[in-house]
């Protein structure tokens, strides 16, 4: 298959204002500027003539297909209430042994919306009412099977701070229902979880080998990060500590305040996934969300990803997030970056999606106008090199 003519912009520094992408067995084979003065119907009837697929973006925007970096999809279900909600498993406070993957269900709504959007992988996993709430995966986005869109599994390990663990358990009459209660057992996890690597390490027996402690292995040995939800600085501040304790990779998820302590956040070196800013400051803990807050991060040095933790605010939204964030002060080209390239090296899949390059999946999107703007539609979504949506009035592509 072939994508010739359109703006293609790569995520990685290349722009051609007109060029060519050819794909082959789902990878990116070949990409560049369109040499000479050919004009693109007559490459277009060239390579048709070949029997390759050909789309002609001529006047479009081509660029990596959008990443979520931290959502429900699929585990939230929309549409189906009690029914399809597994986001949160809400009796034990600590569950690491919980796996996203086992919940996600790719026949939600919310796939078919985020294709539509040009979003073509997102991370999904449990939300943030345990102190350890399980790991998530990193998933295409356009599939009946959840086995074959993996892409990461597990991505990481979630766990939360602050006011979620409080108000579920407190309301249960048990713990955590203090701040410090949520970094006590946190620590004890972590330090139990330690002990058992260190045993696994001397030759433990297979059949002395504990379900529960396993799962920590992949996070003990640096391979995924803990997935922190933090809105408030005090809580950014807990999560730093502990992770720099027990020597941790993290993601800094929501960041609310993140703004208010940019310069704290830049130090750690930790990554932060900001947002839904989109939603309403309907907690406490989230008085002082703003659109501001990835821009003054990004621009501290921090590497930023922009979030609509779906189905918070609409996963569909994503672009349009990332919009706001430049109205509000961010660069236009790093507000992009933290759709594309910066989510996928957070999340640690950037070796496949993130950016447009030669051996890279090929999952792209063909805007027909700069997909940060409102009424920009994504006209062609290609995931692993396959037309996943293709908009009815668009005449580049004829199947």
């Amino acid at each position: 298959m072939y994508i010739i003519g359109g703006k293609i912009v790569t995520m990685e520094g290349d722009v051609w204002e007109n060029g060519y992408i050819c794909i082959e067995n789902g990878k990116i084979r070949e990409l560049g500027p369109v040499e000479g003065k050919a004009p693109v119907p007559a490459l277009v009837e060239k390579f048709s003539s070949g029997k390759n697929e050909v789309i002609d973006a001529s006047g479009c925007i081509v660029m990596p297909g959008l990443i979520e970096a931290h959502c429900h999809m699929g585990i939230t279900e929309e549409k189906k209430g009690m029914e399809g909600d597994d986001c949160n498993e809400t009796v034990e406070p600590i569950t690491p042994y919980l796996r996203a993957v086992d919940a996600v269900n790719p026949m939600d709504a919310a796939f078919d919306d985020a294709v539509r959007a040009g979003i073509t992988s997102a991370m999904i996993g449990p939300g943030s009412s345990n102190v350890v709430g399980g790991s998530f995966v990193f998933v295409k986005t356009h599939g009946r099977s959840i086995d074959r869109l993996i892409v990461k599994n597990p991505a990481a390990m979630k766990v939360a701070f602050g006011e979620n663990p409080k108000v579920n358990y407190s309301g249960q009459g048990k713990s955590p229902s203090t701040r410090m209660a949520i970094a006590a057992m946190l620590r004890q996890e972590l330090f139990q979880a330690r002990q058992y690597e260190q045993k696994r390490r001397a030759g433990m027996k297979t059949e002395d080998r504990d379900f529960r402690y396993e799962c920590w292995l992949p996070v003990l040995a640096g391979e995924i990060p803990l997935k922190a939800h933090v809105h408030r600085a005090d809580d950014i501040f807990t999560a730093i500590r502990i992770a720099e304790e027990f020597q941790l990779d993290m993601t800094l998820d929501h960041c609310s305040e993140g703004h208010l302590i940019a310069r704290e956040v830049a130090a750690s070196g930790f990554p932060a996934i900001v947002g839904p800013d989109l939603a309403s400051r309907n907690k406490i803990e989230v008085q002082n969300m703003a659109f501001k807050t990835v821009g003054i991060l990004n621009r501290k040095g921090v590497k930023t990803a922009i979030t609509t933790d779906h189905p918070v605010s609409l996963i569909q939204s994503l672009p349009i997030c990332a919009g706001l964030a430049v109205k509000a002060g961010m660069k236009e080209e790093e507000a992009l970056k933290s759709i594309t390239i910066y989510p996928a090296q957070i999340c640690r899949v950037s070796d496949r999606v993130g950016s447009l390059r030669a051996g890279k999946d090929a999952d792209i999107s063909i805007f027909d106008g700069n997909p940060l703007e409102v009424s920009t539609k994504a006209l062609c979504v290609l995931i692993d090199g396959e037309v996943a949506y293709c908009d009815e009035n668009f005449g580049g592509y004829q199947p």
